[in-house]
């Protein structure tokens, strides 16, 4: 019996979910908000998620965001018309379909299946907790692997650490000197270049344009960051 995790906030849409999906074989959890979501994918095996993307307190995005940090099972949007430029945002950062309200009762199901069908029977497993993936790069930290574009790539161990540094704190901003201190356990003491070189190997290796770089960003006057 697969699980499927039903949230969004209106509850007569939750309703009309678990109707839509009864009689399938599945256990239907339900969820009105983003914290609430995560509570419960954190404490059960959820099989697949089905997502409302406007939402209080957390949206759709914050939660799809934290779930593909360790999580690969397969994520549905719920969108309404006009939400075009969300569809968009959440399929780049890992969502897997999405139904448009007010939903096509045998469309959701054929998605659901579809969706079920590929997780569980080509070779879906859980991502561990010692990996990260943003866009095309992914970071083993216990392998200390990484791979760009399903290739493996030779770091230094002060590249392997930046680049770790940063995909751990996915959009923060790190001002030089704190990279260094970071990744060096010592002060710069105005050494603060080398970290713009390591940035600039690192961009060589794991950007198809290090001039025009798409994952990792300089924030003029600030410091450096990856998205």
């Amino acid at each position: 019996m697969y699980n499927i995790l039903i949230c969004d906030d209106e509850k007569d849409i939750v309703a009309a979910l678990k109707i839509y999906l009864s009689g399938n074989d599945y256990n239907l959890y339900e969820a009105y908000d983003g914290r609430e979501a995560l509570a419960i994918i954190e404490e059960n095996d959820i099989h697949l998620v089905l997502l409302d993307i406007m939402m209080p307190e957390i949206d759709g995005i914050q939660v799809l965001t934290t779930l593909r940090k360790d999580c690969n099972m397969p994520v549905i949007f719920l969108t309404a018309k006009g939400e075009d430029t969300d569809k968009i945002l959440g399929l780049n950062i890992g969502a897997d379909d999405y139904v448009t309200k007010p939903f096509n009762p045998v469309e959701l199901l054929a998605r659901v299946k579809s969706q079920l069908r590929r997780y569980m029977e080509l070779g879906a497993a859980p991502m561990k907790k010692s990996t990260l993936k943003i866009g095309d790069i992914e970071l083993d930290d216990e392998s200390k692997e990484v791979v760009f574009m399903g290739n493996a790539v030779r770091l230094t161990p002060k590249e392997y650490g930046i680049l770790r540094l940063l995909m751990e704190n996915r959009g923060k901003v790190f001002a030089p000197k704190e990279i260094y201190r970071a990744v060096w356990e010592e002060d710069s003491f105005g050494a603060e270049g080398t970290v713009a070189v390591h940035i600039r190997h690192i961009r060589e290796k794991l950007e198809i344009n290090p001039d025009q770089p798409r994952h990792i960003k300089v924030v003029w006057g600030q410091g450096y960051k990856i998205e």
